[in-house]
């Protein structure tokens, strides 16, 4: 047996151990090779339940976390869903499995260009991209049955993206201080001005930031040699 499918398998036990119970998600979670979302000198980790750099000061999350906020969504395959932080693009691939279109948007363009390129690569048509302000959400594409943002909001979730969801629908989002205790809160739009919070679990993620990343911000020589892929 492959080494990298055996430790898929490992990890797809360890979450159902630690309470992911939707098949759909599972299902994804085995579908989507992580390790194309991971720099090269980290392949042989791919299936290790932890999150791993993958520059600019962006990490690809454990899967625990991504099978977590993905369960937590209630996804199904009519659904419309915008995710705030791109990043690698592995989030957006789990969720391309599970909806019927993926809007996502990233701060940073070199790693938006990344990620697309691996789009592209994996065929997957359903989700479209954007260089832009997340805490501003895509106004054009609202109302979304689901949102989901990878980065922590330092204080209570921006009110721009609660309400950009459609009435009944869900937001996942890490609240809390960059570099302390964060929780994942479950939002439910119950009404034109209410919302229902549930927490989820403690999470750890990189602060959720205003407007796109400097022009000037390039990849360093090292980053680029580093989210380097075949």
């Amino acid at each position: 047996m492959n080494s990298l499918y055996a430790n898929k398998i490992r990890l797809i036990m360890h979450l159902r151990r630690h309470g992911i119970s939707d098949t759909n998600v599972l299902a994804a979670i085995e579908r989507v090779p992580r390790e194309e979302f991971v720099p090269d000198m980290f392949h042989d980790q791919a299936y290790e339940d932890r999150a791993i750099p993958i520059g600019l000061g962006q990490t690809i999350s454990q899967p625990l976390v991504v099978a977590t906020m993905s369960q937590a969504l209630e996804l199904n395959d009519r659904m419309k869903v915008l995710e705030i932080g791109t990043g690698s693009g592995y989030q957006a691939a789990i969720l391309s499995r599970l909806c019927r279109r993926v809007y996502s948007m990233e701060r940073h363009k070199p790693l938006l260009d990344i990620a697309e390129e691996r789009f592209r690569r994996m065929n997957l048509r359903n989700i479209t991209t954007l260089v832009g302000d997340g805490m501003k959400g895509w106004p054009i594409q609202a109302p979304f049955e689901r949102i989901i943002v990878t980065a922590a909001a330092k204080g209570e979730a921006p009110r721009e993206l609660l309400y950009q969801l459609s009435i009944g629908g869900i937001m996942v989002v890490p609240e809390g201080p960059d570099g302390t205790a964060q929780t994942l809160i479950k939002y439910t739009r119950v009404s034109d001005n209410d919302f229902t919070a549930q927490e989820l679990l403690p999470v750890r993620f990189v602060p959720l930031l205003p407007n796109v990343a400097s022009e000037s911000m390039h990849m360093e020589p090292d980053l680029n040699k580093l989210l380097a892929w075949a």
